[in-house]
């Protein structure tokens, strides 16, 4: 592998100019997204020449050493932001554990509290100034690298978009929603009925669609109006097992075949159809609103988890599903494995080299999975550096599709139905009646959780038939003799993923319970006895797949950096590509090459290689031996064997065109892809020739490499000196260059210099940027050496694509005209079920105004605040209004019940102000007496510590408080309790019906007045010094005498490092003494408006 490495020849001109061609067309498309002021910054030659330098390979390096930078001075700034935080806690502990009064506290906590905030906007804008100047100064370095369009994008695209993103775990029978948001981590988003999780189920009637309970509270009254269960019909055609099981479960829905497609279709009414698709379309809908509730934003990106065994079609039906409810799918994640995530990111610290397996097994309402995952650290390669991350790998997997909670509910039921019928209270048999077998499931449902904690239960349903109530004793030996052949089951899934994994029990360290299925306590027996270990049930059976899913979705999303944990799926059905052999080979004509193995991991890729074919042929790609792994019923659910069948057209022609002396054929390469999502693609196919250059055509190639950078780097300058320049008229002190040359002093007295925040991050700009002039000098170095000693010839790679046409031989995707009419068919009810949830909210709006109007205006307080036209005006509206409801309201329109809402609110709102200003007086005059006697306290504390500090000292520098402010102060109280006395009186003539003259903003004003002055004069206490005492006054003397020196000019002032100690200590000592001394809060700079 690594001689392969180092000995790839170069591409020829034409293969980078297609190459360019479509890196130029995309870049161009990139620039069309952006405003058009921007979009005329960036010229197609400017393009052409980034794109040159995308295909050179030389921006990553230059991006590494910016991002290097980057995480440098965040992690300084936010050092700086985090000390005020942590000074802001021991602040308001010592004031805490103070012994001053209580409304002394109350007071300096406000201050406090101000000037924390006040502090902290300071640092913010300070990181905003450096991560202003940062960007600056890393655009002039890009600037000469052709970088800085790069940033552009990021920055254009990042603030559209919102980062959120979510994670939904699509059962068959539940669905579960998770977040994950900046400030939030990984949480539930809880949906309409503030529960952690939904049933899938979609009901429509009389015009309304319904979801979740509601839907299922439909189905029980008309069991053909709610779709439940559809999650299984994805991507399979009519005749498919599946499908013709799901029929004889639920008889009674009309299931249809697609004339296009031939998949499903549930025929609703005689005009209207659902796929499954757009059912699944509808209830992720639905998980989006949940999530966007919750995370209060846009979320568009999701991670979705789906059974393991689903295969290619299913895989690619779900993906069209999100496609059509408006998702963009990060990942399909096989819900298995994002449990195992789930379970490993809380245990990174119990990994090391050396692999732990643990076995995960997971019985839902459909089906059953055990799998075997192992758990270790592993050396990972990530942006040129190693890092050992924890890895989790699927080893082994064990599936039974029809094992799971479904298929005992439905034999519960048919037991409660045999029992009815036995009774023959009615002549009608109750399997005929799909009414009485939906209430009969819901029972079974019920009797089915409550036989798990209880030995006996009574199954009651009232009105079953012919209103016929039925009740019955059901034990759960009854239950367990029901479904004995179910449990015998439950062993076979761990032995088929011990076999896949080749390992035995005794490697197993942990099985964990996953899925509420393993509540059933045959279950959990059965599974004991097969394992042969205590059951582990330290993982939330419920919500472990969904916040694996979550993790994956913060990990794939460029907004949240998580920790790094690997994850290696494995290929559950093998995938191998079957083509006939050239004429000119012999023996068989039929040959097998596969892809991809059984428990192969993936995300990986893979190349097949047609070394004789030279005329066009046809491959067919498709799933290999399952006999041997898996049983037939399983294998008849997958459906159609092939997947897709190739043809390639042109391979002559291309051939021909590379057929000369020069030129050594190899082959024609088809590249296929494993993806994240275990989606299956052929990328390209490619006819492969290696062809020999001469040094002078290698020389010319160079040529044009050189000339078409030289151009790039001249137009960029350009543009970015045009940027500096503005940058520079806005803010003069922003300095992007030093045009002063440096001399020897100048490198002296810099390194006598203390190195600053600032100082250390231009010098890593600096380096940056001299990195980058060696690295082209050297560039230049070496072209010029190559020039002179490489003119042997070389061998170069050749590559011509060759046409191809897919056609899909398992069930048609869902795409083209069909897609488009499912995208409008689910926006259209979306915007239906919009208007309708708006028009119901404006009409409960109107109902309750009307119905409050109606009380009030015949409450004789109320009244009272009204002058008699406006009481006549409200009475006759609201009874204009409310006939007005009961003819033609219910069936108005949204605006026009908004319009009469906004009628009468306009009409009631001068009566309404009066009333409020009436009730909430008392109280805001209260808080008026509270702030008056808090100033009073707070002066008279004012005046007794300025005649101490008068007594002590009469030097005016030691002065706190001024007579100035002592008689603002006291003017100030004396004013508001005049105005006070005076604003009350004035209010007390006046009656309940006129304007107040009192009101609650004035109220307010004076109270801000009041503690405004005394926050300005609190802060005072916080710069100011008392005088020092007679014996520190002869000691400080005694100090500097002694460190006084003569040196011919004058006296200078020395101190040694322990006396400025000394002194320093003696400010904080003085420092506390102020704080101390003052008997009330202390800090605010200036006046303020609070």
């Amino acid at each position: 592998m690594e001689n392969n490495a180092q000995e790839q020849p170069v591409e020829t001109q034409e293969d980078l100019q297609k190459k360019l061609y479509f890196m130029n067309e995309q870049l161009q498309l990139m620039v069309q997204d952006l405003p058009i002021k921007y979009q005329q910054r960036f010229p197609n030659e400017l393009l052409c020449g980034l794109s040159e330098c995308l295909l050179d390979n030389t921006v990553f390096g230059i991006v590494e050493h910016l991002m290097d930078i980057q995480h440098y001075t965040e992690k300084q700034l936010f050092r700086k932001r985090l000390r005020v935080i942590n000074d802001q806690a021991v602040k308001k502990k010592a004031l805490k554990d103070s012994s001053l009064p209580d409304e002394v506290k109350t007071v300096k906590q406000q201050v406090m509290n101000y000037q924390y905030k006040k502090k902290l906007r300071k640092c913010d804008k300070e990181i905003i100034k450096i991560l202003d100047m940062k960007m600056m100064l890393s655009a002039r370095t890009c600037a000469m690298n052709a970088v800085f369009i790069l940033f552009l994008f990021a920055l254009s695209v990042s603030s559209v978009f919102s980062i959120a993103v979510m994670s939904v775990d699509l059962g068959t029978e539940w669905m579960k929603v998770a977040i994950v948001s900046p400030g939030v981590p990984m949480e539930i988003a809880l949906n309409g009925e503030s529960k952690r999780k939904t049933p899938v189920a979609v009901a429509f009637r009389n015009n309304e669609r319904t979801f979740g309970e509601d839907a299922l509270g439909v189905g029980v009254r008309f069991p053909s109006l709610c779709y439940t269960y559809f999650m299984d019909l994805l991507g399979k055609d009519i005749n498919n097992p599946a499908v013709k099981l799901f029929q004889q479960r639920f008889p009674y829905y009309n299931i249809v075949p697609d004339p296009v497609r031939n998949t499903v279709l549930f025929k609703h009414d005689n005009e209207t159809f659902f796929s499954p698709e757009e059912l699944v379309a509808m209830v992720l809908s639905k998980a989006r609103e949940f999530a966007v509730e919750s995370a209060r934003q846009p979320i568009k990106d999701a991670v979705l988890t789906v059974p393991g065994y689903f295969n290619q079609a299913e895989r690619k039906a779900l993906i069209a599903a999100a496609e059509i409810a408006g998702l963009k799918v990060l990942q399909l994640m096989n819900d298995y494995t994002a449990s195992a995530l789930n379970y490993g990111i809380f245990r990174r610290k119990d990994f090391n080299e050396t692999a732990q397996y643990v076995m995960l097994y997971d019985m839902g309402a459909h089906s059953t999975n055990a799998i075997i995952v192992s758990y270790q650290m592993v050396k990972t390669k990530d942006k040129g550096f190693v890092e050992t991350n924890p890895q989790l790998s699927v080893i082994g997997v064990g599936y039974d599709r029809t094992l799971g909670g479904l298929e005992m509910q439905l034999r519960l039921r048919d037991f409660l139905g045999k029992k009815f019928n036995a009774l023959k209270k009615t002549d009608k048999n109750v399997f005929e009646n799909a009414r009485a077998m939906a209430k009969l499931f819901k029972e079974a449902g019920r009797l089915k959780l409550i036989l798990s904690a209880n030995q006996e239960y009574y199954a009651q349903i009232e009105g079953l038939l012919d209103e016929i109530d039925f009740k019955l004793l059901v034990k759960r030996d009854e239950f367990e003799n029901l479904c004995r052949d179910l449990f015998d089951r439950v062993k076979n899934p761990v032995e088929r993923a011990l076999q896949n994994a080749q390992l035995s029990m005794d490697v197993i360290s942990q099985v964990i319970l996953v899925g509420a299925g393993t509540r059933v306590p045959a279950v959990q027996e059965k599974l004991a006895a097969a394992v042969n270990l205590e059951l582990s049930k330290n993982l939330n059976t419920d919500e472990a797949a969904v916040l694996g899913a979550a993790y994956k979705a913060a990990d794939l999303s460029t907004g949240f950096k998580v920790k790094k944990f690997v994850t290696k799926d494995a290929v559950l059905f093998p995938i191998l590509v079957k083509f006939e052999r050239s004429e000119s080979e012999k023996g068989s004509k039929q040959v097998s090459r596969t892809l991809f193995n059984h428990m192969n991991p993936y995300p990986q890729k893979k190349i097949l290689t047609f070394n004789k074919h030279q005329n066009d042929f046809e491959f067919h790609v498709q799933y290999g031996e399952l006999d041997s792994l898996f049983p037939t019923h399983e294998i008849e659910a997958i459906g159609p064997k092939i997947i897709h069948k190739i043809k390639l057209n042109g391979v002559s022609e291309v051939i021909k065109k590379h057929k000369n002396n020069k030129v050594e054929p190899k082959g024609i390469k088809a590249h296929f892809s494993l993806d994240e999502s275990g989606i299956l693609t052929m990328t390209t196919v490619e006819y492969h020739v290696e062809k020999t250059l001469s040094a002078e055509e290698l020389a010319a190639q160079e040529n044009d490499k050189q000339s078409t950078f030289s151009k790039l780097s001249s137009t960029i300058s350009k543009l970015f000196q045009a940027a500096e320049d503005e940058l520079k008229e806005k803010d003069p002190e922003i300095k992007t260059s030093s045009s002063d040359p440096i001399t020897e002093e100048d490198l002296k007295t810099d390194k006598a210099k203390p190195v600053s925040e600032e100082s250390e991050f231009e010098s890593k700009v600096n380096e940056t940027e001299n990195t980058f002039n060696k690295t082209e000098a050297n560039d230049k170095k070496n072209n010029t050496s190559k020039e002179d000693v490489d003119s042997k010839p070389k061998i170069i790679l050749l590559k011509e694509p060759i046409e191809s046409q897919v056609h899909i031989l398992t069930v048609p995707e869902l795409s083209g005209d069909q897609l488009n009419e499912s995208i409008n068919k689910i926006k259209a009810l979306n915007d239906y079920d919009e208007k309708k949830t708006r028009r119901e909210g404006a009409l409960n709006a109107l109902e309750s105004a009307v119905i409050d109007t109606r009380n009030k205006i015949e409450d004789n307080d109320f009244v009272s605040f009204a002058k008699a036209d406006e009481a006549n005006k409200i009475d006759t509206k609201s009874r204009e209004i409310a006939d007005w409801l009961e003819e033609e309201g219910y069936s108005a329109e949204a605006d026009v019940l908004e319009s009469k809402l906004d009628e009468l609110k306009k009409i009631m709102q001068p009566v309404q102000y009066r009333y409020k200003q009436f009730l909430e007086r008392p109280d805001a005059l209260q808080a008026l007496d509270r702030s008056l006697n808090s100033t009073s306290f707070f002066l008279t504390s004012m005046k007794n510590f300025t005649e101490q500090l008068n007594a002590t000292t009469t030097d005016p520098k030691y002065t706190l408080y001024t007579t100035v402010e002592i008689e603002t102060l006291e003017k100030l109280v004396n004013d508001t309790l005049t105005w006070r006395e005076v604003s009350i009186k004035h209010q007390e003539k006046l009656k309940k019906s006129d304007e107040p003259f009192l009101s609650l903003s004035s109220i307010s004003e004076k109270i801000i007045s009041l503690d405004r002055e005394v926050a300005y004069l609190a802060n005072k206490s916080k710069t100011w010094r008392p005088p020092p005492t007679a014996g520190k006054n002869k000691e400080s003397e005694k100090k500097n005498r002694k460190g006084k020196k003569k040196d011919g000019k004058g006296e200078v002032e020395e101190a040694s490092s322990e006396e400025a100690k000394d002194a320093s200590e003696e400010i904080v000592k003085e420092e506390s003494v102020a704080e101390e001394t003052l008997t009330s809060d202390g800090d605010r700079t200036d006046h303020i408006e609070l």
